[in-house]
């Protein structure tokens, strides 16, 4: 209880100076989550004190930075494959979850770990190879992007440190995003690049790549998802296609929050001939919860089969943006949702709610 009284002390009080203008998370929903964990409301306080433990957690935890992060295809070497992304995967999240304790709480101790992580990876990777090497770096690497522009204005994180950072964002994300996010790259590979850029792009306060995200956003959209609401490219995974088509939708709906928060562009209200970001929602969210009827697969995988919250943590972020009860009701008594491996778009649903008046 001391612990927390202490936490509740520094949210109430002046001396929270650790809320950074962030792409992903903008002042305005700083400032509201942490109304929410002062006056103590679920289901955000519940979410709030499992940051915490998640990131006294990784106050303990060494750096795995790789000077060369090179990861085998995924279905040539599997085990090569999951051990060699482990490295970035438990840095990202453990950097995530510390930079937006710093955020919330103004405790040193969650900064301090945070830039020590991107620190780490800055002054040790120098770049990506093998076949899957680029689309890792991008999805898990999402995680130290976020963390670093929570940090942005970190007294406690130095200038040479944050300059060396950059150059690491400029050299190897940007450019691992970057190569992944237009054309032949069509499925969930495109939607990861696009995010990513958008988020090195907001580091690096580089607006014709921002502009230049959004319009390739506009320009596919139309061709990603069907007339059925269906993603073609993810569907003919099959019995996989369910997550596919979560794992495309996720960067994509976290692209265009940032896209809003970077240009005042509201990319979720596209919409052309019935087709849209919400009715892909819809569709996923429907053959999640009746995988029985899923056309593409007798027995598809789904998150009830894995016990993860993979699908239920993006239905968490969409119900507030797009003000829908249903996928409310789907996350049901899941809260409080968190994603905490792999890939870093929506991780912390339940804590951080979506408001479209959120806008940084």
């Amino acid at each position: 209880m001391t612990h927390l009284m202490a936490m509740l002390s520094l949210l109430a009080g002046s001396a929270v100076a650790a809320c950074a203008s962030s792409a992903m998370h903008p002042d305005k929903q700083l400032e509201f989550v942490k109304t929410q964990i002062e006056a103590q409301r679920e289901p955000v306080y519940s979410a709030y004190l499992q940051l915490i433990r998640y990131a006294d957690s990784a106050l303990s935890k060494p750096q795995h930075a790789l000077a060369d992060f090179a990861v085998p295809g995924f279905y040539d070497k599997p085990h090569e494959h999951r051990a060699t992304s482990l490295a970035i995967q438990q840095d990202a999240f453990a950097a995530y979850a510390a930079a937006l304790a710093y955020a919330l709480s103004g405790e040193e101790k969650y900064g301090a770990k945070a830039a020590y992580i991107l620190n780490a990876w800055s002054r040790v990777n120098k770049k990506y190879s093998e076949h899957d090497g680029v689309l890792v770096m991008t999805y898990s690497g999402a995680g130290l992007m976020i963390a670093a522009e929570l940090m942005k204005d970190a007294a406690l994180w130095s200038e040479s440190d944050k300059n060396e950072f950059r150059k690491w964002v400029a050299g190897v994300y940007q450019k691992a995003a970057n190569e992944i996010r237009a054309t032949p790259h069509v499925n969930n590979w495109a939607d990861w690049g696009r995010f990513g850029s958008l988020l090195a792009a907001s580091f690096l306060d580089d607006s014709a790549e921002v502009a230049e995200n959004v319009r390739l956003i506009k320009t596919t959209l139309f061709e990603k998802i069907a007339p059925d609401s269906s993603l073609p490219d993810e569907t003919k995974r099959g019995g996989n296609g369910i997550w596919y088509t979560y794992f495309s939708l996720a960067p994509m709906t976290a692209a265009c929050w940032v896209a809003y928060n970077l240009t005042d562009e509201n990319l979720f209200a596209l919409e052309q001939n019935g087709v849209s970001i919400k009715a892909a929602l819809d569709y996923l969210a429907y053959y999640t919860d009746h995988p029985a009827a899923w056309r593409w697969s007798s027995n598809p995988n789904t998150p009830r089969q894995k016990e993860e919250p993979w699908t239920y943590n993006l239905l968490e972020a969409m119900s507030g943006l797009y003000g829908d009860q249903r996928y409310a009701g789907q996350v049901g008594g899941k809260r409080p949702l968190i994603y905490p491996r792999h890939h870093f778009a929506w991780t912390f649903p339940t804590l951080m709610p979506l408001n479209l008046n959120f806008r940084k």
